[in-house]
C-alpha cells in the first residue's frame, strides 16, 4: 500500500471523527518526529499496538478493500505487565469499500455505528470445519437477540450495534448511498497476530510503498525507546 493512501487515509478518518465529535488521544495525533523523543513511559503503546492501522488486506485497491482503524485501548494476553482485559477500537469504512469476512478465535466484541452512513454486516455460523455454516445466525443487537438466515446482512444506523461472539463470521460494507461510516468496537483483548480467521486467505498489514514521507505512524513503526 502507498504511503501517499496511507496519509490520505488518516487525514479522512480525523477529519470524520471531527465531524461526529470524537476526540483522538493524544498519540494519534504526534509526528514521526514526535515519536523519536517519546520514552520507556510510552512502552505501553508500543507493546499493545495502540494508535494507526491502515490496511488494504493485500489487495493492493484501499478504495475497494480495505479498512482504517486505531486501537484506542487495549490489554495484552501475552504480558502480565498489562492487566486490561478489554480493548476500544474507532473505525472508518468508505461507500464502495469492503472489510473482508472473518470471525475471531476468542474475542467477543460489540460493533457500533458511531455515525455516518448506514454499516452493514453480513453474518453466518462457522460450520465447526472453518467453513460458512447454513444454519439460523443468532443475533444480539442492543439488548435484542433473535435468528435469521445465514449470510443476511444486517443493518445498523447510527447509534445501533451489534454484538459478535468467537467462531461468528462476519464482513463489512456500507449501504450504497449512505456515506462513509464511523465506526466504534468495544470488545475483549486484542490480538490482530493470532486471533483473526479470514475466511478468504488476505494479509492483515500492509506492506508499505514509500512514495512520500509519512503523516502518521502507523501501530507496527514505532521506533523503540532509547
Amino acid at each position: 500500500m502507498k504511503r501517499s493512501e496511507i496519509n490520505q487515509a488518516i487525514r479522512q478518518m480525523e477529519a470524520l471523527a471531527a465531524e461526529h465529535g470524537f476526540e483522538l488521544p493524544p498519540f494519534c495525533k504526534w509526528t514521526p518526529e514526535d515519536w523519536k523523543s517519546k520514552g520507556h513511559e510510552y512502552d505501553e503503546i508500543r507493546d499493545n499496538m495502540l494508535g494507526w492501522d491502515i490496511t488494504d488486506y493485500g489487495s493492493g485497491d484501499w478504495e475497494r478493500i480495505g479498512f482504517a482503524l486505531i486501537t484506542l485501548r487495549n490489554g495484552n494476553q501475552h504480558n502480565p505487565k498489562y492487566t486490561k482485559s478489554y480493548a476500544e477500537k474507532l473505525l472508518m469504512l468508505l461507500e464502495g469499500q469492503h472489510s473482508p469476512m472473518h470471525f475471531h478465535w476468542s474475542k467477543t466484541e460489540d460493533i457500533i455505528n458511531r455515525g455516518g452512513g448506514v454499516l452493514l454486516i453480513h453474518v453466518y455460523n462457522d460450520d465447526g470445519n472453518e467453513e460458512l455454516a447454513d444454519t439460523p445466525v443468532k443475533v444480539n443487537s442492543d439488548g435484542r437477540i433473535y435468528e435469521v438466515p445465514a449470510g443476511t446482512a444486517i443493518e445498523l444506523h447510527p447509534g445501533e450495534s451489534i454484538t459478535l461472539t468467537p467462531h461468528q463470521y462476519h464482513d463489512f460494507d456500507v449501504k450504497e448511498g449512505t456515506g462513509a461510516v464511523l465506526i466504534g468496537e468495544v470488545s475483549m483483548c486484542n490480538d490482530d497476530n493470532t486471533d483473526n480467521r479470514f475466511y478468504e486467505k488476505v494479509g492483515r498489514f500492509p506492506t508499505v510503498v514509500e512514495d512520500e514521507e509519512p503523516y502518521r505512524l502507523l501501530c507496527f513503526e514505532y521506533p523503540t525507546a532509547e
